[in-house]
């Protein structure tokens, strides 16, 4: 199929896009990578009258630390994938990168892009909510930054207005003696994932776990952050037990999956129950690793 027709904007810097922006609001959609974007063009489930594509705009394209790993919305999923900066100050998400679709893809999408789609079964949402990321988002008056629990409202939504645009992502560092993992099921590699989760284990001096974090993707009408299972884990010993408990909280508790031709909902809450105590398992041994050293 073909997309309904559009005008379409090439805009050379970011100044630029803002001022389309701030001019047609809602009905200028910002095109980025292309890769969720142009096939739902295609199928005419996304029909924009204006097209702002900001492949141009290099000054979006950038990954560094200040404090925090900071990277900007147009940087290119692959360059992330391979970057020495992203591997030393956000494991996690150097660890989610690989699971998004296929290379091709990746080298074309973007991790703004992904972000601002708000696809519940996206790996990138997930890894801010977990990372307890910041979006900082910007319109031709102001910019403004956004805690990422705060940033995704819902089904492919977000707190995007409607005169702006995300520009940056920033990235907190782990805390001391805290180890990651991130694990997701598909049915073939590259395809979506039936469920995922991304898990944070921080250990006291004695050990014991000192907070934990559990966040899940494609379960819900968004990332589905299991706070009730993370604090089952608070103060106890990492055990496989403990695990366990904390697996069939937010399996049974803490999320709603819809089910789909994949999977029923029974079985994406089954497999949301496994990757939590296999996720949990591999951010012990993490976290104990690097108290060790």
């Amino acid at each position: 199929m073909k997309p309904a027709p559009f005008e379409y904007f090439a805009p050379d810097t970011l100044e630029a896009a803002l001022d389309l922006k701030a001019k047609y609001g809602d009905e200028g959609k910002a095109l980025a990578g292309g890769q969720s974007l142009i096939p739902a063009m295609n199928f005419r489930v996304a029909q924009p009258s204006i097209l702002i594509d900001l492949n141009r705009i290099n000054e979006l394209r950038y990954i560094q630390k200040n404090g925090a790993l900071l990277i900007g919305a147009m940087t290119v999923q692959s360059a992330a994938e391979h970057d020495s900066l992203v591997a030393q100050h956000a494991p996690l998400l150097f660890e989610a990168i690989p699971n998004i679709a296929h290379s091709q893809i990746r080298n074309r999408g973007t991790i703004g892009g992904s972000i601002a789609h708000a696809d519940p079964a996206s790996e990138l949402p997930v890894v801010c909510i977990a990372l307890n990321a910041r979006m900082r988002t910007q319109s031709k008056t102001g910019e403004r930054w956004l805690e990422a629990k705060d940033f995704f409202t819902g089904l492919f939504t977000t707190a995007l207005q409607h005169d702006e645009l995300l520009v940056e992502i920033e990235f907190p560092y782990l805390p001391v003696n805290t180890g990651y993992a991130f694990t997701e099921i598909a049915r073939r590699h590259g395809d979506y994932a039936m469920a995922g989760v991304a898990a944070l284990l921080t250990l006291d001096s004695n050990g014991n776990c000192q907070q934990a974090r559990l966040v899940y993707l494609n379960v819900g009408d968004g990332p589905v952050d299991a706070t009730q299972a993370a604090a089952s884990l608070a103060g106890r010993k990492p055990t496989q037990e403990a695990f366990q408990v904390a697996a069939k909280i937010a399996s049974q508790k803490e999320m709603s999956p819809l089910g789909n031709v994949h999977a029923s909902a029974e079985y994406q809450r089954h497999l949301s129950a496994i990757l939590t105590e296999r996720s949990l398992a591999k951010a012990y041994e993490r976290a104990r690793t690097s108290q060790a050293s």
